[in-house]
């Protein structure tokens, strides 16, 4: 817990320090930032609400990323656990756990893939689309999935092959779902994410 606690409290102070509030004032990203708190709690909450075999979260926290830029995804997926915590209540080391792990963590994993992708191949609307949001997403939550594990956060009553195996296969899923909404609102609501911009990728 006091791991969970560190590095959670390190990113928001990280987080707060650009000041991510500024990021709200235009008005375009409020949308997205409602959506996520009204669905993806949810979502986080799922695998409490129903007895499932096999205890995989979808995390949805790359997605925020690009919606939001990391600096706002930080508190933003730190409510969302905190909110999934009172829809499905569970102890509170249990919610940090999930705020670090399927939150903050892959968060900044996909925020230094992405400054990867740009130093090594410039900025490119399909590497946006195909690299940062859909591989970069598998990377980072089977990334921070993995360290999970290594931390002791195993999944009930599954070995730790066929766990690293089932957070493979989620990672692919969540990455789907991440590649499709960065598609979406490239093509129609590019406001809604703050990490594109025409001037950036589409004025060559």
């Amino acid at each position: 817990m006091e791991l969970e606690l560190s590095l959670l409290a390190a990113a928001l102070v990280a987080s707060a320090l650009m000041r991510p509030w500024r990021l709200l004032t235009s008005g375009a990203l409020v949308s997205p930032l409602l959506g996520c708190l009204v669905v993806l709690p949810w979502l986080w909450a799922l695998p409490r609400l129903h007895t499932m075999p096999l205890q995989l979260q979808f995390s949805g926290a790359c997605a925020v990323t690009l919606m939001l830029g990391w600096p706002l995804a930080v508190p933003v997926l730190l409510a969302v656990a905190l909110l999934a915590g009172l829809i499905a209540p569970v102890p509170w080391d249990v919610q940090l756990a999930q705020a670090l792990w399927q939150g903050v963590l892959p968060a900044t994993l996909a925020l230094l893939v992405a400054a990867a992708l740009r130093r090594w191949t410039g900025e490119h609307p399909f590497v946006y689309i195909l690299g940062r949001a859909f591989l970069g997403t598998v990377v980072s939550l089977f990334a921070a999935g993995s360290l999970a594990q290594l931390a002791g956060y195993e999944l009930p009553q599954i070995d730790s092959e066929l766990s690293l195996v089932a957070r493979w296969l989620m990672a692919w899923g969540d990455a789907f779902m991440t590649g499709m909404i960065a598609a979406l609102f490239v093509a129609f609501r590019p406001q809604w994410l703050a990490t594109w911009s025409d001037r950036l990728y589409l004025d060559k």
